[in-house]
This record gives C-alpha cells, sequence and structure tokens, in this order.
C-alpha cells in the first residue's frame, strides 16, 4: 500500500510538482491548497507525512503544525515544512512548533525526496 502524503501549499506550481514527484516515486497524494482547510483533508486522508508551506495566506504554517501536533488523530504524521522566507531563526522556531523537517525553496528534488524517504523511515 501506497504511503500518503498530504501538500499543504498555496502556490499552484509548487503544489502541482510537489504532488508530480511524489505521485512518480509511488506515493499517494493529497493536494490542499488552503490552509484552512488543512486540518479537516488531514483527517479525512490519514497521511503518513505532510508536506507544510510556511507562508499561507489566512492561516500561519506555523499555527497549522501546532494544530496537527495538538490533534490526536493527525500528532503521528511526521512534518516537512518548505518556505521561502528563511530568515535567521526560522527552522528553530519551525522546529520548535513541531515539523520534523524543514527545506528552503526553491526546492530542489534529490534533496526533497530525501528528506521525504527519512520522514517516512525509508
Amino acid at each position: 500500500m501506497p504511503k500518503r502524503i498530504l501538500v499543504v501549499e498555496d502556490n499552484d506550481l509548487n503544489r502541482k510538482l510537489f504532488c508530480d514527484v511524489l505521485k512518480a516515486k509511488g506515493f499517494e497524494t493529497e493536494p490542499v491548497a488552503d490552509g484552512e482547510l488543512a486540518v479537516n483533508a488531514a483527517r479525512a486522508f490519514a497521511p503518513d507525512l505532510v508536506i507544510m508551506d510556511i507562508q499561507l495566506p489566512n492561516i500561519s504554517g506555523l499555527d497549522l503544525i501546532s494544530a496537527f501536533k495538538a490533534d490526536q488523530s493527525l500528532s503521528d504524521a511526521p512534518i516537512l515544512a518548505v518556505t521561502a522566507y528563511a530568515g535567521k531563526g526560522d527552522e528553530e522556531r519551525i522546529r520548535d512548533a513541531g515539523a520534523e523537517g524543514y527545506l528552503s525553496k526553491p526546492v530542489s528534488i534529490n534533496p526533497f525526496m530525501s528528506a521525504v524517504n527519512k520522514l517516512l523511515g525509508g
């Protein structure tokens, strides 16, 4: 059974790229463009991994990470945070919120897949 990955990314091109790469590697993906819908989408999809953009409209990716980790049905799924705005201290804040992995954009395919496989225990 393929591993399930929820992709929370408001940028259409990035969301499509992440999903296409993951599908090509045999993963099942669920794209979510709106962070406010992410928790309910995750509950319905039951992901093995969440890829989370940090810069989302209406809700912070950091707040979403905290919400996922506070939700008993979602807290076990590791989170790979991706952000285009990597400033000093950002990685620490993101990891403190509960993300197990971190990548800054632009994301290259090999480091992206390495991070995904590492978080899935592969």
